[in-house]
Formats: structure tokens, C-alpha cells, sequence
């Protein structure tokens, strides 16, 4: 590897200290109806997400909140010895893109087939500190 690959390499490893994410691959649900439980908790705290999710009676609801459960342990992996509650953790980002559609035939009349697209999603969801974010505010109005 080049030195500068290994530098933009290390560049990246240290940008990624600080972020605490999680992914959910091939979702099969469609996109449109995961985002509508998404939008529900962008930007809320993390114990109010999981209450949230936990009562909502929608597909996706169950989903998203063991993939909230799985980014809080990233989270506590990165972290060890600071209590969450303490971090004051939110869901700073959440994302849900389009995965794979798988195409069928359904029989119609005269002889035809309509085609039916089974959709499935990608979701990414980061979590960030408020405490965290406090702090980094402070320093910058401090050096101004």
C-alpha cells in the first residue's frame, strides 16, 4: 500500500472512532413503510426510541429497534466504562435506501402476467452524543 493510501487510511480509521453505527441489510420490507417508522425517531433520544418502537405496531418497528439495540453495544464497545444515560445518546442519523427487488409474474386475464416487485431495503443508523457534541461546541467558542 502507498503512503498516501495508508495515510487516507488512517485518516478514515480516525473519523470512524467517533462514530457509532449499525446496518440492516436486505430488509424485506419496502422502503416506503420502513421510512415512516425511521422518521418516527431521527433525532429523538435513545430510551424514547426504544419505547417508540417497542409499542408501534407497524412490519418494520421490531427491526429497527434490535437494529437500534445492536448500534447502543457498538456504541458500548467504543465506550467502555461510560453509562449511556450519561452520554446522553441520541439517533443523530438514519437512513433508508432501496435494496434488491425481486421480480415475479402474477397470472392475469387473457392470457397475460402482471409483474409483481417484492421490494427490500438497506437501513444505517448513527448514533451520536449529545454530551459529546457539547463539549466540541464549547471548544469552538472558546478558541474564537
Amino acid at each position: 500500500m502507498g503512503r498516501r493510501k495508508h495515510n487516507s487510511a488512517e485518516a478514515r480509521r480516525e473519523a470512524n472512532k467517533n462514530l457509532y453505527l449499525a446496518k440492516l441489510m436486505n430488509n424485506p420490507t419496502s422502503p416506503q413503510k420502513t421510512r415512516l417508522v425511521a422518521d418516527l425517531i431521527r433525532g429523538v433520544d435513545v430510551e424514547k426510541a426504544l419505547g417508540i418502537l417497542q409499542y408501534n405496531p407497524r412490519e418494520s418497528a421490531p427491526k429497527i429497534r434490535k437494529l437500534l439495540l445492536s448500534a447502543i453495544a457498538n456504541w458500548q464497545a467504543k465506550n467502555e466504562g461510560i453509562r449511556m444515560e450519561e452520554a446522553q445518546l441520541y439517533i443523530k442519523q438514519i437512513m433508508v435506501d432501496e435494496g434488491r427487488t425481486m421480480k415475479r409474474m402474477r397470472t392475469a386475464p387473457q392470457g397475460r402476467g402482471y409483474r409483481i416487485r417484492k421490494r427490500s431495503n438497506h437501513i444505517t443508523m448513527i448514533l451520536g452524543s449529545r454530551k459529546e457534541e457539547n463539549l466540541v461546541k464549547a471548544d469552538l467558542e472558546e478558541t474564537k
